[in-house]
């Protein structure tokens, strides 16, 4: 038997390994598609959209306040624990108050007008209204604010960082909504630091772990 039939298997063979390695290391290091379900996040993200969760930007450069993030949550009876998605609000160090319907970080109110769905306001889902971000964490919250869980419900509550799979930077899917998905500036926060000449609040955070 010739040997061409057998080498161009093999040859075949090792192009498709290779290609699952690639593809299984992309999802695993670099980025994956993530599917939304359920409409906490309207009218930002839809049911049933699809975007590409940046695993390794995120890590290189960290999170930043407004920044979409994916991440596991906590394991729960009942739960499958499929990925939530949510809006990274509150940062390490942060203390995050529901005052008015309003979001105010380190006193400062904020502008959230851009993506909150039809203007809800952000109400308490308990008794607590006032949160202290400790380290590694993230203070998260949909953007349909009366219909998320997030991290004012107590089973949830704030997210470590260690659970943070990504930050959801393109939607792909429908293709006639596809485009990139990036944080707000807040400049709300710096003009109040600007003003009481203090650093303010922090913009971003580092996931990378020791």
């Amino acid at each position: 038997m010739s040997r061409a039939p057998i080498t161009r298997l093999l040859f075949a063979g090792e192009t498709i390994l290779l290609t699952l390695l690639v593809v299984v290391g992309v999802q695993t290091f670099v980025a994956q598609p993530y599917r939304v379900e359920r409409e906490s996040m309207l009218d930002t993200l839809q049911d049933g959209e699809m975007v590409l969760v940046d695993k390794l930007a995120p890590r290189l450069a960290g999170i930043a306040r407004g920044d979409i993030v994916v991440f596991e949550p906590p394991p729960r009876a009942g739960d499958d624990g499929t990925p939530f998605i949510k809006r990274a609000i509150g940062l390490p160090g942060d203390l995050v108050e529901l005052r008015d319907g309003l979001v105010v970080i380190d006193g400062v109110p904020l502008d959230e007008s851009a993506y909150v769905y039809r203007g809800q306001p952000t109400l308490p889902t308990d008794t607590i209204t006032t949160w202290e971000v400790p380290p590694a964490h993230l203070f998260v919250l949909g953007d349909h604010r009366v219909d998320s869980t997030d991290s004012r419900m107590g089973w949830l509550g704030m997210v470590p960082l260690e659970r943070v799979i990504g930050r959801a930077a393109v939607r792909y899917w429908p293709v006639e909504a596809a485009t990139m998905l990036s944080a707000p500036g807040y400049p709300e926060l710096r003009a109040a630091a600007a003003e009481t000449g203090q650093a303010g609040p922090a913009t971003q955070v580092s996931i990378v772990r020791e």
